[in-house]
């Protein structure tokens, strides 16, 4: 078994007025060598946008870009002409693909909205862009893994084009379940959205990530009230 830890203060941090962020791995202006990626798992961002602010359109190509809204509603607009507001407990995605443009603004004026950013290394390159964008009911992921990303076509989740599966999972305190890691050569990194939990032996609290690869199975333990996302993914 091998593992990484990386504790909620260790992340990497900026502060543009509009944009309060949290870098899980290296991004923009933040780049530690030993937290580039983790397998194909490229970035996991924890955005605090303003009221009525946001990213100005601007090019991806190339990335699986998923965006997990955990308070307020954040609008999206992008060159395949859709036109989406992404909520609480909503997914949704982008196969960038051969090349798309987009931008994400904060819906609301009087508020600010939470979201993760998330880039997975794609499985295929070149592809056409494809999008994608899913609600899922909260309460179906209570003291259960609910799949929200897969790269089965004609899953729950919203479609990837990389051998990863997401999932949430609302803990109530003293709930243990185990998880089978989905296929050879995948690890899972573990966020902390909230609570405390314990993930084979290791205690992680309130946005710690933890990853663990080279090992079949994890078991998870809810030390508080919690809220864990999994990302399942591919090492190489």
């Amino acid at each position: 078994m091998n593992s990484v830890l990386h504790k909620a203060n260790t992340r990497g941090h900026a502060n543009h007025g509009w944009l309060d962020t949290n870098h899980t791995f290296s991004f923009a202006h933040y780049y530690n060598p030993e937290r580039v990626h983790f397998g194909v798992l490229r970035v996991l961002n924890d955005d605090f946008v303003e009221g009525g602010m946001g990213f100005g359109t601007h090019p991806h190509d190339n990335m699986e870009i998923i965006s997990i809204p955990l308070l307020g509603d954040l609008e999206h607009r992008d060159s395949m002409d859709n036109v989406a507001v992404i909520k609480q407990n909503d997914v949704q995605i982008m196969s960038a693909g051969t090349g798309i443009q987009h931008s994400e603004y904060n819906k609301n004026k009087d508020k600010k909205v939470n979201f993760l950013q998330i880039w997975v290394i794609p499985k295929t390159r070149n592809i056409k862009p494809h999008y994608d964008q899913k609600n899922f009911d909260p309460g179906k992921r209570e003291n259960k893994l609910q799949l929200i990303v897969s790269p089965e076509k004609d899953s729950e989740g919203v479609w990837i084009n990389q051998e990863a599966k997401f999932y949430l999972g609302n803990l109530k305190k003293g709930f243990e379940t185990e998880y089978g890691i989905s296929q050879k050569g995948n690890g899972v990194y573990a966020f902390v959205i909230d609570g405390d939990i314990t993930l084979n032996s290791q205690k992680l609290n309130k946005r710690d990530g933890f990853g663990i690869w080279d090992v079949e199975q994890l078991f998870i333990k809810a030390d508080s009230d919690a809220e864990v996302l999994l990302m399942d993914v591919p090492m190489s």
